[in-house]
């Protein structure tokens, strides 16, 4: 006799938005696609589109490239075109979730920031919202169509476009730190922390660009260990993993 599924969690929030980075998809300290990992993934998000939760994903692209540290480790690639091909990157990786997700029983549209309509939609706004409205999983690639701008960035503005309730941003780091934990092993974990202490402090989670959008529009961040099997579901819950990041924190 199998053991049955363990009960789906009550969300928190209705309109996520979940910020994917590229190690998401593929095997930890590896590079490429990890079929294995996006089945993984794909399970933990069917079950929030189950749980009636309206999901929007960002993809990163650093598994395959990383268009920064590409034009700057070759000096026959203009800098601008080593950031278009790092979007283009989130394009393979969105594609690839697409299928696995859609193997798993889960609706879902591409939609992407620059214009490729033999392989996705183009990002409009108010088609997205719908897709979400219809229960729809949607994934968003090739940032914000931009060179020089982060995922994080474009998942800032994605965040506010739609009217997410919050954005989860999925790492392989179980929250912010005072310190690389990995380099200080006195760093201590923040269980929340507000937008200014991260920028007054310097800490490394995201670009200040993609924090101050977030800051202006007081939609607040969650950094998560997404390795951990059903960290997805706990934090879309309002479960007490990660590290928050709020307009304000009480000391």
């Amino acid at each position: 006799m199998t053991d049955s599924p363990a009960p789906l969690l009550k969300p928190a929030y209705q309109r996520v938005l979940l910020k994917l980075s590229g190690e998401v998809f593929c095997r930890d300290g590896e590079g490429g696609i990890s079929m294995s990992e996006l089945e993984s993934i794909s399970a933990q998000i069917k079950r929030l589109v189950d749980s009636g939760v309206q999901l929007a994903i960002v993809c990163g692209g650093g598994n395959i490239l990383r268009g920064k540290q590409f034009s700057s480790s070759s000096g026959s690639i203009n800098p601008a075109t080593a950031h278009y091909m790092g979007m283009l990157a989130t394009v393979i990786n969105g594609l690839a979730l697409q299928d696995a997700l859609e193997m798993a029983g889960v609706a879902t549209r591409l939609q992407t920031a620059i214009r490729m309509e033999g392989v996705a939609e183009p990002f409009i706004r108010r088609r997205c919202i719908r897709h979400l409205e219809k229960g729809r999983v949607v994934i968003l690639a090739a940032g914000t169509g931009s060179p020089f701008v982060t995922t994080d960035t474009a998942a800032a503005l994605r965040s506010r476009e739609i009217d997410a309730d919050i954005l989860l941003k999925a790492t392989k780091v179980d929250g912010i730190y005072s310190d690389d934990p990995e380099k200080n092993p006195h760093a201590v974990r923040f269980s929340e922390i507000s937008y200014q202490d991260v920028l007054h402090k310097n800490l490394q989670v995201m670009d200040a660009q993609a924090l101050h959008h977030c800051m202006e529009h007081g939609i607040p961040i969650l950094v998560f260990n997404f390795r951990k099997v059903g960290n997805i579901e706990k934090a879309v819950a309002g479960e007490n993993i990660g590290t928050r990041v709020l307009p304000t924190v009480e000391t």
